[in-house]
């Protein structure tokens, strides 16, 4: 089990939502298609990790800043004598590896995977240095999608392929470890320092109004607009999950405080927001058991 989980990281969750309430230019779908592409790659080697059977401490997904540089771990793993750091790409297709540089098979130059993990390494053993911590860093790129093919591979690189993965498996399995008091006041104060929304995050999110976005009340299980209200029940027309009107308002209001975190949660917003639910008095009725009520009745908002 992971000492720090992953969670869907912040700018995700807003295009998530945002993908399924306007509709995004080509370029800003391809960069939602890629946010998507690399996060299930990094799910993918955490179910990896997971099976570890070595006794070292697992942290997923950190933002951190040294000397005022943020920089980004996918995975950290701490042993006894050494912590390793992967980069996880979830690249498909043919690329190629020439002139010290990666590029797609059409000859499109892409970010080197190898300058962001010689980055990341770089970052840590400064911010080590800086919290007084000495321990022996090795860090490598790993590709995780069996589609994913490179001519021309260099060697000697500190990259693992996707038919090596159970090699590196084993390589950290074989790990003689025995984690002390020591490494967990490591883990503790790496988490410690973890940024929760990354600097990053609010670079490429399109430009969003609340009155613009398409409302209406997503799928619990399949994230759908495809929902409709009838007889009680929130009933989705893409999956045919049917769920509570309840968990539907709830649902709506993360929504809402996720992409405006500035706007008051009141009765009228929230009846805006879920379109399909025709009944405001019920919508009141469930903000007030799940929230806390502020204000005078024509001026009341939930906290």
């Amino acid at each position: 089990m992971a000492y720090k989980n992953r969670s869907v990281p912040f700018e995700l969750k807003l295009l998530r939502i945002l993908n399924n309430r306007m509709d995004f230019t080509s370029d800003q779908q391809k960069y939602y298609l890629y946010k998507e592409k690399g996060y299930e790659g990094e799910v993918q080697f955490d179910l990896l990790t997971e099976q570890l059977q070595s006794d070292c401490l697992i942290i997923n997904d950190l933002f951190l800043e040294v000397n005022n540089t943020a920089f980004q771990l996918d995975t950290l793993i701490i042993f006894q004598a050494t912590i390793f750091v992967f980069e996880v790409k979830n690249y498909e297709g043919d690329y190629r590896y020439r002139e010290d540089r990666f590029e797609m098979i059409n000859g499109k130059i892409i970010k080197d995977p190898l300058e962001q993990i010689k980055r990341s390494h770089s970052l840590l053993l400064q911010l080590f240095q800086k919290l007084g911590i000495s321990q022996s860093i090795d860090a490598y790129v790993v590709f995780v999608n069996p589609e994913f093919f490179l001519y021309e591979a260099p060697i000697g690189k500190p990259i693992f392929y996707p038919p090596q993965l159970k090699q590196l498996m084993r390589k950290l399995n074989n790990e003689k470890s025995n984690i002390s008091s020591r490494h967990k006041k490591i883990a503790d104060k790496l988490i410690s320092l973890h940024q929760v929304v990354s600097p990053y995050a609010n670079l490429k999110i399109p430009a969003y109004d609340f009155k613009k976005l398409r409302k209406g009340v997503t799928c619990f299980v399949c994230d759908s607009l495809s929902c409709s209200y009838c007889n009680g029940k929130i009933v989705c027309g893409e999956c045919g999950h049917v769920g509570d009107i309840e968990s539907a308002v709830l649902r709506s209001v993360a929504e809402i405080r996720l992409l405006f975190s500035d706007m008051k949660i009141t009765t009228n917003c929230v009846y805006e927001w879920c379109g399909i639910i025709d009944s405001k008095k019920m919508i009141r009725r469930i903000l007030k058991e799940n929230f806390k009520p502020i204000g005078d009745r024509q001026l009341r908002y939930f906290e």
